[in-house]
Formats: structure tokens, C-alpha cells, sequence
């Protein structure tokens, strides 16, 4: 029964399109109809509106946090199917006919109440990528790829320095899964990436 609780409400919390809601609200338009036809904050600053991206990524983190957050007081086993759960539920929700957001926002609210060492490594890896090449997708798959490999290589230093240290391997699959779910979010963008046709952050 747990676990279908779970299984439920993660997916339900990490479905609710915000960027959708909030822009059909404040400004009448459809998001998706806009720029690349995504529902996540990028695309809401395309849109036009700033404070409107930022509330959408704020809400966006908060529903990949929340869900996660609320598994681990009342059942801690099941943290990982939560995330994993919240991340499809915003990547696929059923109230858009499973097309939602490329999952970054939520990624990183699962990573905030899993690891915030983690988090902040994911953030800072995102700042200095965009800052240097100006896209937002590339920030966004280098920065999961920077995390996957960090934590990986942690787990290899702590099995050297002792073997009877017990690792969460769950942890490093739910890691590799989400890398790889994000890939196949941005394999537009991996393309116009290819083309030299990807449209740069503009702030």
C-alpha cells in the first residue's frame, strides 16, 4: 500500500504544470505555443515575462522537492521510487497528454531533498557551463552528466578506503536514469546543438 501511495502521489505533485498555469493566469497566452513549445521556465522567459520564469522555476523545484521530501519522514525505503516517480510525472503528466517539461527544475528538487551537497554541485556546474557557452540545455545535461560522475567516483574512493563501508547503490542507478531521461529531453536540443542552431540564453 506504501508504495502505490507513493507511486501516486509523486507522479500526481510532479504532473502539476505550473509554467502551463501560470502563464494561462497572468499573461493569456499558451506556453506551449511559444518558443520551443516546452512547459519549464526557459521557455516561460521567452514568453516575456522574467517574474513569471522564476516563480515557474521556483514552483518547479518546490514539486520535484516536496513529494521526495514527505517519502522520507514517512517511508525513507522508498525515496528513490518517489524521485524517479515526481521526475516522469513532469516529463510525462497525463493532464497534457504525457508531453510535459524537459525536468531540470524537478531534477534539481529531487537532488535538494536526496543530497544538497549534490544540488549545489548541480548549480554551480550550471552557472559556470552557461556562463561560458550561453545554452541553457547544454548547462543542463553537462551539470547531470558533472553529478552521475562525482558521485560515482565518490563511491569508488570510499570502497578503496574501506570495503565494509555500505554504499546506496540505488542512489548511483537513480542517478544514471535521470542523466539519461534528460538526454532524451533535450535530444531536440542536442540536435540544433549540432546545427549551430540553439537558441542562446538571453537575460
Amino acid at each position: 500500500m506504501e508504495i502505490f501511495l507513493t507511486i501516486l502521489f509523486s507522479y500526481i505533485i510532479g504532473s502539476i504544470p505550473f509554467g502551463l498555469i501560470l502563464t494561462k493566469i497572468f499573461s493569456g497566452k499558451d506556453v506551449r505555443k511559444i518558443g520551443s513549445g516546452n512547459i519549464g521556465a526557459t521557455n516561460v522567459l521567452r514568453a516575456g515575462n522574467k517574474y513569471l520564469a522564476l516563480m515557474t522555476l521556483i514552483l518547479d523545484v518546490s514539486k520535484g522537492y516536496v513529494p521526495v521530501f514527505l517519502t522520507q519522514s514517512m517511508f525513507p525505503e522508498l525515496i528513490q521510487i518517489s524521485g524517479l516517480m515526481t521526475f516522469l510525472g513532469h516529463i510525462f503528466p497525463i493532464w497534457l497528454k504525457f508531453k510535459g517539461g524537459k525536468g531540470v527544475a524537478t531534477y534539481l528538487g529531487v537532488l535538494i531533498a536526496i543530497s544538497f551537497g549534490l544540488s549545489v554541485l548541480f548549480v554551480f556546474t550550471w552557472i559556470i557551463v552557461s556562463l561560458i557557452f550561453k545554452y541553457s540545455s547544454l548547462s543542463s545535461m553537462f551539470s547531470s552528466l558533472t553529478v552521475l560522475v562525482v558521485y560515482g567516483v565518490k563511491d569508488k574512493v570510499i570502497k578503496a578506503i574501506s570495503s565494509d563501508i555500505l554504499l546506496d547503490n540505488d542512489f548511483t542507478i537513480l542517478l544514471f536514469i535521470f542523466f539519461i531521461l534528460i538526454l532524451f529531453t533535450h535530444k531536440k536540443n542536442i540536435s540544433s546543438l549540432k546545427d549551430k542552431k540553439e537558441s542562446k540564453i538571453k537575460i
